[in-house]
């Protein structure tokens, strides 16, 4: 009897530390934000007064606030899709191993993933730079990047989508070189061509895969700070200001902790909701071998 105990109490024994490490730097500071997003604080974060959903009520009836919630949407957009079909052009392109050229072109695709977003942002800086910058020198254009509104988004977008790629490409490179080549030889024997190999036999097989790489992307894409933080600041205006950079300027400039808390629980609530619909969609258009 008191070895069966031993048996049962041994895996709890083993997690023990996990929990306790989860429980101190995610739960505890989780559940606090919550209450904190219920209060009023000081300008040392010290929790003075219980509001109840005040701060979310002051959030939603807030212009800037709904503009950043807009903003936000768009990014994602302009980052989560080219990551995808550039990463899977890329793909496509190395998915034959061709000797010493694929080697190379695989370590170049995939040298964004080691480039930290702040030594990114101060190289790209120098590429927008409307004076001296190379895009505007090989565009033959004369346009301020990151100071003009109508192109700030997209720069920025642009940036991200760049660091993001090189780890889209890994996974689909390896996804697609994961399927049978007899599988694809049978499709042509039948008198498959290109397209309809890539879309109804290729894509069913890494769709496991693909539904990681689009969560995965759509994740990184609402977190994505530093290269707007070192880039634009939010700016001009507000039109780079995502819900991330303005929970930030919220919490750190204004030393409005209740209101950034608040913000942090709607951005959680987004991205799970992103998560629960991607699950759903998961159950009807991933197969799984």
């Amino acid at each position: 009897m008191r070895v069966s105990r031993k048996r049962d109490i041994a895996p709890y024994v083993f997690l023990a530390p996990a929990f306790l490490i989860f429980a101190l730097f995610s739960y505890f500071p989780f559940l606090k934000t919550i209450l904190m997003s219920a209060t009023i604080t000081n300008s040392g974060g010290e929790m003075k007064k219980f509001v109840g959903f005040r701060n979310y009520l002051d959030l939603f009836t807030s212009a800037e606030f709904v503009s950043t919630l807009a903003v936000t949407g768009k990014f994602m957009a302009m980052v989560f899709v080219p990551t995808l079909v550039f990463g899977m052009i890329m793909a496509l392109l190395t998915e034959r191993r061709n000797g010493p050229v694929s080697v190379l072109s695989e370590v170049l695709f995939s040298l964004p993933m080691a480039v930290a977003s702040a030594s990114a942002a101060i190289v790209w800086r120098m590429v927008f730079n409307p004076a001296s910058g190379v895009l505007n020198y090989i565009l033959g254009t004369n346009i301020n990047w990151l100071a003009d509104k109508n192109w700030a988004l997209f720069s920025v977008a642009m940036v991200t989508v760049w660091l993001q790629v090189g780890f889209t490409f890994i996974f689909l490179v390896t996804a697609l070189r994961g399927v049978q080549p007899e599988v694809k030889e049978s499709a042509m024997i039948d008198g498959a061509n290109a397209w309809n190999i890539f879309w109804k036999i290729k894509l069913p097989l890494i769709s496991p895969t693909l539904f990681f790489v689009v969560f995965f992307n759509m994740t990184l894409s609402f977190q994505s700070f530093g290269q707007i933080r070192l880039l634009t600041q939010g700016g001009p205006g507000t039109s780079t200001t995502v819900l991330v950079y303005q929970l930030y300027q919220e919490a750190f400039m204004n030393k409005r902790y209740g209101s950034s808390a608040a913000m942090s629980v709607v951005l959680f609530l987004i991205m799970l909701a992103v998560t629960l619909f991607q699950i759903r969609l998961e159950r009807k258009g991933v197969f799984y071998n």
